[in-house]
């Protein structure tokens, strides 16, 4: 009992301490105007030919390109790539669905979204929070 007692007390030590929100983004966290579609695909984890198919998707994703046809990605374009991942992949929308989601309530989107996120980066903490105490052990 005295080991579940002092992982709870660590953890709730954690917990009350005011951390930064770098913590709770998993997004790359840069000054960068503009992101190629490998840097992209990489910080949403989702394809290169998925982030094509939804450019075509959805009007909002519009990345500009250069004289030879490289997408470059406003931080803008990521962040909406990012709300239709999680209105697809996580809610289990449509494509159709999250379109008219987006068009409708992007702001109660990008909340919801943002929370999320940052339940995310408190789950992984946690979960090396414990890791480590594993190794104490």
């Amino acid at each position: 009992m005295t080991a579940v007692w002092e992982r709870w007390f660590c953890i709730s030590q954690f917990l009350s301490l005011s951390l930064p929100s770098e913590l709770f983004t998993e997004m790359d966290v840069t000054n960068k105007k503009y992101y190629k579609i490998s840097e992209v695909a990489e910080m949403v984890g989702l394809p290169m030919s998925t982030l094509r198919f939804w450019e075509n998707q959805f009007p909002s994703i519009k990345p500009k390109r250069n004289d030879r046809g490289t997408r470059f990605y406003t931080p803008r374009d990521v962040e909406t790539i990012r709300m239709v991942a999680y209105l697809v992949k996580d809610r289990g929308m449509k494509l159709e669905a999250a379109q008219e989601e987006l068009k409708r309530n992007r702001d109660g989107v990008n909340k919801k979204f943002e929370i999320i996120e940052r339940l995310r980066g408190i789950r992984n903490t946690l979960q090396e929070m414990l890791d480590s105490l594993h190794k104490l052990r």
